[in-house]
């Protein structure tokens, strides 16, 4: 009987922790793209598969939205995510988003420079690793590597 107790509580504790890392992420977030952008189109559709609603802005200049968030020079990529009070740059696996929102750093946000093959929204097998960097006040750091 003490068995079957520890086991019913294991599997309690491995449903409430699943289920606090889906509940981290935020309900909706703005993705500022360009409109030819088929990997961003993906990747927004990625994201709302995980229960996160997508609005898509490409209608401004995605240049001023990357200085806005104060995205260091040099770190960019095709689309800027506005979410949870976050930016998040680019291709970033969703592995890292979910632990940015468990975490909640003080910075303003992740990002993942380029568009690296294997990533949500861009196709193929992942070749290399994968160096996200967290950002603030125009400088960058490294957050993880996946």
């Amino acid at each position: 009987m003490n068995h079957l107790r520890a086991t019913l509580l294991f599997s309690a504790a491995l449903l409430l922790g699943t289920g606090t890392a889906q509940a981290a992420l935020p309900d909706s977030a703005t993705m500022y793209k360009n409109p030819e952008c088929g990997c961003c189109d993906e990747y927004a559709r990625q994201l709302e598969a995980l229960g996160v609603s997508v609005k898509l802005v490409d209608d401004v200049e995605v240049g001023r939205i990357k200085q806005r968030v104060g995205l260091p020079y040099g770190h960019g990529s095709c689309h800027t995510i506005q979410m949870g009070g976050y930016a998040i740059e680019g291709h970033v696996p969703f592995e890292a988003v979910k632990k940015l929102f468990e975490e909640r750093p003080d910075t303003r946000g992740i990002g993942l420079a380029g568009m690296p093959i294997g990533t949500p929204g861009m196709p193929g097998p992942k070749r290399e690793d994968w160096h996200i960097y967290q950002f603030r006040n125009g400088e960058a750091e490294p957050f993880m590597t996946l």
